[in-house]
């Protein structure tokens, strides 16, 4: 074959609605091509690309598609629109695909409708695109933006098999701590007796209670319950998950079941719970508390404030692991501190 061939590659055809779920599929079935982009392909479908037809995911047809190259970044996308390299710095460097939406923090990006129509073209499945301001708030409300797409901020974001359905308008959703949803899933046993003080959508909550364990889940967020309701059935867990809508302090004053064996608490100043959260615990559990700390004070401070307040609750702390999740802000970590509490 001459080098100025075309090469020809192959496509399934899904509905839209159905692309993420088939693109998790034929990753598991190992021909989904991640080297290609999901495009239109017309109507109401999207061409997925694969190494060869499948044979385990439903598909409408197989097809081989000939033509250029598809743009393999967002520099190229730009370029193309005429960007230039001054403006090409001030473009935002990375982004999240949750489910149909595309998730992208760009303040200093020039014709941010531009950015998000190359989003949309590199990433066929998605509708829109949510530009990502902060969170404010006791709810922890996010400040999103639309800025390309059809502009429905509700969808389905699937991740290591845990399905979860969210509008992100109404409630934040951190793509950074995947791995620690995922770890988190993988820390309990069947049966363990699981407190998540902070339950949101069900970050955690969704992935421990798949793994087998029972959770008493919190959260106040009227908007983030419903969606933890809807997640519950979503993934076949509501009979192992205990909701309450409600501040966890409230909930945990009055509070006379049995004790935990593990309470976590999935907040950036989960140190102030501290004084609710550590009664909740038997002798010997773990806490897992997350803090946002400046860059200069990993471990000390968050290790400090913890040993501190099980002292005042007379109780001792063997620190099992801290880990950095992921960059808060400049100069700022999202730290989880492993506690075993005696």
């Amino acid at each position: 074959m001459s080098d100025d061939a075309t090469e020809l590659a192959l496509s399934a055809i899904v509905e839209k609605p159905r692309a993420q779920a088939a693109i998790g599929s034929l990753r598991a079935e190992g021909v989904y091509d991640d080297s290609r982009s999901v495009t239109e392909a017309g109507g109401e479908t999207v061409a997925i690309p694969v190494t060869e037809t499948p044979t385990q995911t439903d598909v409408l047809e197989v097809v081989r598609e000939e033509g250029e190259p598809r743009l393999r970044s967002l520099e190229d996308h730009l370029r193309e629109r005429g960007w230039t390299d001054d403006e090409l710095d001030a473009a935002p460097g990375s982004w999240a695909v949750l489910g149909s939406v595309i998730l992208v923090t760009m303040p200093d990006a020039p014709r941010p409708a531009e950015v998000g129509e190359a989003l949309l073209s590199m990433h066929g499945a998605a509708d829109t695109v949510l530009a990502r301001g902060g969170i404010d708030g006791q709810h922890r409300q996010p400040d999103v933006t639309v800025v390309a797409g059809e502009g429905d901020t509700e969808t389905v974001h699937r991740e290591h098999g845990t399905e979860y359905a969210m509008d992100l308008a109404e409630v934040m959703f951190s793509p950074g701590n995947k791995a620690e949803r995922a770890r988190m899933g993988e820390s309990v046993r069947e049966d363990d007796r699981v407190l998540d003080m902070f339950a949101g959508i069900g970050y955690f909550t969704l992935p421990m209670a798949r793994a087998g364990a029972r959770v008493t889940a919190i959260e106040r967020n009227p908007d983030a319950f419903q969606y933890l309701l809807e997640n519950t059935m979503r993934n076949d867990v509501a009979d192992r998950v205990e909701p309450y809508r409600a501040d966890n302090r409230d909930v945990l004053d009055s509070y006379e079941g049995e004790k935990f064996e593990r309470v976590v608490m999935g907040y950036y100043e989960a140190h102030e719970y501290l004084p609710s959260a550590l009664p909740m615990l038997e002798s010997g559990g773990t806490v897992h508390m997350h803090e946002a700390t400046p860059e200069t004070l990993v471990p000390d401070r968050p290790v400090d404030r913890l040993e501190a307040a099980a002292a005042d609750a007379g109780r001792s702390v063997e620190v099992l692991d801290v880990r950095e999740v992921k960059g808060y802000s400049e100069g700022v970590a999202h730290v989880v501190v492993d506690a075993r509490v005696e």
